[in-house]
C-alpha cells in the first residue's frame, strides 16, 4: 500500500494507489440549513439518469432525514459500528480509516447491502429524536431535532470504489476529478458496492454492471452545474472547484467556505476518502452528533454560520447559491452586491447581498386597528 496525505484527517494514511490529484477537482457545498426535503433534486436526477430497466431502486441523489433516515438502510451506522472508535486529537484523526481497518485479504472495510435495504428510500422521513410533552421552548440546539441530508457521490480524492475494483473499471477523470465507471470493463463483481462507505455505487441486475453518479459531467464540460444543483428549490447547492489547503484561493467560493472560513465540512471524514462534497452543518443539532458526522470543526462552523448575516462576504456568497446554472469558479464582493465570475473573471451574474426588507407595523394609526397576519 502507498502512503498518501489526507488533509481532512491532518495526517498521512494508507491507500492502495499513490497520491495523484487531478488538474482541478470537482467540489460542491450544500447548505443543510436551507434544505426543505422537497426531493426536486432527487426527481431531476432520476428522470435524467436512472429511469431505465434495472435502475428502479437507484437514487444517485437522495435526501434523507437524520438521524433515522438512511438509503440504503443503515448505510452509515453499520460502518460506524464496524470501524470502532473514531477519535481525534485536535484536528488530527487518531482512529483508523476504512483502508487501515480492512480485514486480512480485503482492500477496504466494507459491507454489502441486501435487496431489502433498498426498499424504503424515505424511511425515517421527518422523524424527530423524541417527543414534545407538555410544551417546549425553542432553543438552539433543539432538544428534539431532525435535519435533511441531501447526498450524491462525493467524487472522493481517495475513492474506496476505485481501490476495490479488481477490473480497474473505476477511475478519476484527470481534467475534473469526477469519479466514473467504465461499464465495458465492469464484470459485476460488486466490490465497489461493498467498498463505498457512502453506498453511492449501485448494481444493475438487468445489465450485470455497476452504475453511479457521474456529476453530470457532460454539463460540467459546458460550464453548467449538475441537474440536482440547478433544480434545487431551496438553493442549497453551489458547484465549483476545490483545491488542497496549500493552494486555496480566497476568490474561489468553494475554497473560501471550506478552507478560509472552515464553514463547509466533509461528510464522515474519518472514513478516509477525502470526499469533495462539503456541508454547512445544521444549527439545530447537538454538537456531539455533528462532530461524529462532520468532524471536530463542526461546532465552530455552526457559530460562524449563525453570524454570517453580519459578514458581507459570507452573506454575499450564500446569496450566490442558486443564482445561476453556470459553474462559479470565482466571486467577488462589490458594494452591496455579490458577483459570480467565470474562469476568465468575466461576470456571470450579480445579486444583492441583502434583499430589501419592510416590516409592517402591527398598528394601523389611520384606522386605529391592530393588523393581524393570516394565511
Amino acid at each position: 500500500m502507498a502512503r498518501v496525505f489526507n488533509w481532512q484527517l491532518g495526517r498521512a494514511m494508507d491507500y492502495w494507489y499513490p497520491e495523484n490529484r487531478p488538474k482541478r477537482q470537482f467540489g460542491a457545498v450544500f447548505d443543510i440549513n436551507k434544505c426543505i426535503a422537497c426531493q426536486t433534486c432527487t426527481l431531476s436526477c432520476k428522470t435524467t439518469w436512472t429511469s431505465g430497466r434495472g435502475q428502479e431502486f437507484m437514487f444517485w441523489n437522495n435526501v434523507e432525514t437524520k438521524p433515522y433516515g438512511y438509503y440504503p438502510l443503515a448505510w452509515d451506522v453499520t460502518l460506524l459500528e464496524a470501524l470502532g472508535a473514531q477519535t481525534w486529537d485536535g484536528a488530527t484523526y487518531t482512529g483508523r480509516t476504512v483502508f487501515e481497518a480492512a480485514p486480512p485479504g480485503e482492500r477496504v472495510l466494507g459491507w454489502m447491502p441486501d435487496g431489502m435495504d433498498y426498499a424504503s428510500p424515505n424511511i425515517g422521513e421527518d422523524e424527530i429524536t423524541g417527543q414534545v410533552d407538555k410544551g417546549m421552548a425553542l432553543t438552539l440546539p433543539q432538544q428534539v431535532w431532525m435535519f435533511y441530508l441531501a447526498r450524491i457521490c462525493n467524487h472522493c480524492t481517495y475513492p474506496a470504489c476505485l481501490s476495490s475494483c479488481p477490473r480497474a473499471s473505476i477511475y478519476k477523470r484527470p481534467e475534473d476529478g469526477i469519479v466514473v465507471l467504465d461499464q465495458s470493463r465492469c464484470r459485476g463483481y460488486q466490490e465497489c458496492v461493498r467498498a463505498c462507505p457512502y453506498k453511492k455505487v449501485y448494481f444493475n441486475p438487468a445489465t450485470g454492471t455497476s452504475e453511479k453518479c457521474i456529476a453530470c459531467f457532460p454539463k460540467i464540460e459546458e460550464g453548467i452545474q449538475p441537474q440536482c444543483f440547478v433544480n434545487c428549490i431551496g438553493k442549497i447547492r453551489l458547484q465549483g472547484w476545490v483545491n488542497p489547503p496549500a493552494r486555496a484561493r480566497e476568490d474561489n467560493p468553494i475554497d473560501y467556505l471550506v478552507h478560509v472560513r472552515k464553514l463547509a465540512l466533509p461528510l464522515y471524514p474519518q472514513f478516509g476518502l477525502e470526499p469533495n462534497v462539503y456541508y454547512v452543518p445544521p444549527v439545530n443539532v447537538p454538537d456531539a452528533f455533528l462532530v461524529q458526522m462532520f468532524g471536530p470543526d463542526a461546532p465552530a462552523a455552526v457559530k460562524t454560520y449563525r453570524n454570517a448575516r453580519h459578514d458581507r462576504t459570507l452573506a454575499g456568497l450564500f446569496a450566490l447559491f442558486g443564482s445561476t446554472e453556470r459553474t462559479i469558479p470565482f466571486f467577488r464582493i462589490s458594494g452591496d452586491e455579490a458577483i459570480a465570475l467565470d474562469d476568465d473573471r468575466r461576470e456571470i451574474v450579480r445579486v444583492p447581498i441583502y434583499e430589501p426588507l419592510f416590516i409592517r407595523p402591527a398598528e394601523d394609526p389611520a384606522r386605529r386597528i391592530i393588523r393581524l397576519n393570516v394565511t
